[in-house]
């Protein structure tokens, strides 16, 4: 094992997948000679050169557009946004044309196309640069959408969405890219679907993805240290598919649980959660369930009202504690 960043994870999964299979191929605007806009492709380019880096035009609709027809054809590209706030523009072939065209085709065509780079607030750039998309694009069948929240998953579920022959969205997070996670030197794939335990407890539990998790984890430290209550921290990982066993077993184990997701409220992936454990598990809770979300208003440009907009880990405590 050996501490790596969350951005040199992800450097290493495309390479590798650049190494092992040469349909691979990276695509957005200065993925090559400008090394990435958040450096997540920084040397590729100088070392696989022009067909498998590919500097694109600012047109989100027309290299995503490329790049699903390219899969149609056999190859596997990996597209990034700069901002996920930018699939917006490209919403007919991601969502019209590339979710639905292995069912509208019986099966004959596969799009084997990965998006990547960064869906979250927190970097102070204002509401058109900030969203966290996830519960759009999970809305449609026929998409998978994956959300790691440390450098070991971002390594093997990058690696797992290459390889998949379905469109697979990676929604990152800025904020992470700098930080260190250990992570193993030998390969591995990490499959889409399998929630994870990052800290067992047996009075609540915290469901999170991405970022959130860390805030969740944050949250069980302050319950135990303050509140001598031990909470169990469960990180989605997938939002589609959804890890449902997983999350029925945490509830059913704890009996109590807190949502906790960067998204906004209406609609939110924390609302088809709930849905589910009101229906599956509601005789295992001994309260109601709570959710914790970004502010349901724009993403806030003041850096100091953003910080509040989006959970931290003293909301996560003061929601679990009502039902503590």
């Amino acid at each position: 094992m050996r501490k790596i960043t969350y951005r040199q994870a992800i450097k290493e999964a495309l390479a590798e997948e650049i190494e092992r299979d040469e349909n691979v191929f990276v695509m957005g605007e200065e993925v090559a000679q400008y090394n990435g806009a958040y450096k997540v492709t920084e040397g590729l380019w100088q070392k696989y050169g022009d067909k498998r880096l590919v500097d694109a035009p600012i047109s989100e609709a027309g290299f995503v557009g490329l790049g699903i027809g390219a899969s149609m054809l056999g190859l596997r590209p990996v597209m990034e946004f700069m901002f996920w706030s930018f699939c917006y523009v490209a919403f007919d072939q991601l969502l019209n044309n590339g979710s639905f065209c292995r069912y509208m085709s019986g099966g004959l065509m596969n799009v084997p196309i990965t998006v990547r780079g960064p869906a979250n607030g927190g970097t102070n750039v204002g509401a058109t640069h900030s969203h966290t998309p996830e519960n759009l694009c999970a809305n449609h069948p026929g998409i998978k959408v994956v959300c790691p929240s440390n450098a070991y998953d971002a390594k093997g579920l990058m690696k797992t969405a290459i390889r998949d022959n379905d469109p697979v969205f990676v929604m990152e997070n800025t904020l992470l890219y700098g930080q260190e996670w250990e992570v193993p030197e030998d390969e591995y794939i990490i499959p889409m679907g399998k929630a994870n335990i990052l800290k067992e407890g047996k009075d609540i539990s915290f469901i999170a993805h991405g970022r959130a998790a860390i805030t969740a984890l944050e949250a069980a430290g302050i319950m135990a240290s303050e509140h001598d209550i031990d909470a169990e921290v469960l990180d989605l990982r997938s939002i589609r598919p959804l890890d449902v066993e997983a999350i029925l077993a945490t509830v059913k184990k704890t009996n109590r649980v807190v949502l906790v997701e960067e998204n906004k409220p209406f609609c939110g992936v924390d609302a088809q959660i709930s849905h589910i454990i009101q229906e599956e598990a509601f005789d295992h809770l001994d309260a109601p369930i709570k959710r914790v979300s970004s502010i349901d208003a724009p993403q806030i440009y003041s850096m100091p009202l953003e910080k509040i907009q989006i959970p931290d880990a003293r909301r996560v405590v003061k929601k679990a504690l009502e039902i503590c």
